[in-house]
């Protein structure tokens, strides 16, 4: 199934998109699609509705209806560095030999077609398109073989980064990668069952219409199943925790010469099966 939230930002509500592509009310089912909502048997109850009798929202998904980000609440976004191969070779970095960890601010996230604003003194504002894994059942020290158990669905994030901030300056690549609107995150929350084979799904990206990313999940290094069980040795997982599991090359700092984004152009985004992306990109605030 794909759920989604709907409505103007910081009062979405609840929703799923049917097979003619109308988006249904779930608000008399859940509060949010958040927390104890994403668990599996919560899950199972809502795909084992008869749509046809929820009420249908008027608009039309990303076009006259606003989407928020499709997972609410989220407690931690947790993001996996140089985690595609082809990726690591044109930033000219070494695979790592464990996944690197770091963190998007929770106030960077925003709807999928949200503008993002570039930061206040920022040279190097970059584009990742990456695929999101929503944990659905928490843990600690999960097992790498019961780790899908733990997902509620995956999305298309877009991991908007400022390079000077994250590599240039003084400290962790966290500052460079939680700017508020560095993280729009979804349209849909798409269950594992409808996704198929997430190891081999098609992911693009572009900047006014230039196709920069043209990547596959299938270069990824550490998989889905070992990102989730290695991320619950070092913290608890919860429900509505978001993990952004990296991005294929393409990316502006890997142009010759080197690409980066300013204000009035447009992205757009993409992964197989889960939905586009697209965001215009405010100048800087002076």
């Amino acid at each position: 199934m794909k759920f989604l939230r709907y409505g103007p930002a910081g009062q979405e509500k609840p929703g799923l998109l049917d097979q003619d592509g109308n988006v249904r009310d779930l608000s008399a089912h859940i509060p949010d699609l958040a927390g104890s909502a994403l668990a599996p048997e919560t899950l199972a109850k809502l795909a084992a509705l008869d749509v046809t009798t929820l009420p249908k929202v008027d608009g039309v998904a990303q076009k006259d209806l606003r989407l928020g980000p499709c997972v609410g609440a989220t407690g931690k976004f947790i993001c996996i560095g140089l985690n595609y191969a082809d990726h690591a070779a044109e930033t000219g970095a070494a695979i790592p030999s464990e996944p690197v960890i770091f963190n998007k601010w929770t106030s960077a996230i925003v709807g999928p077609d949200d503008d993002v604003q570039i930061p206040r003194d920022s040279v190097k504002t970059d584009w990742e398109v990456e695929l999101g894994v929503v944990i659905g059942k928490g843990g600690s020290y999960i097992d790498e073989a019961d780790a899908l158990s733990h997902v509620a669905g995956f999305c298309v994030i877009n991991d908007v980064s400022e390079r000077e901030f994250q590599i240039e300056r003084e400290g962790t690549w966290d500052k460079g990668k939680g700017c508020d609107t560095f993280g729009p995150t979804g349209p849909w929350l798409v269950t594992p069952d409808e996704v198929g084979d997430f190891d081999n799904l098609a992911m693009w990206l572009e900047v006014d219409g230039k196709r920069y990313q043209n990547g596959s999940t299938a270069t990824m290094v550490y998989k889905v199943p070992f990102l989730i069980a290695y991320c619950s040795r070092f913290m608890s997982l919860q429900p509505g925790d978001i993990i952004s599991t990296g991005t294929p090359p393409g990316v502006g700092m890997g142009q010759t010469p080197q690409v980066y984004l300013k204000g009035g152009e447009v992205m757009r985004l993409g992964i197989e099966g889960l939905g586009e992306q697209t965001q215009r990109v405010l100048e800087a605030v002076k």
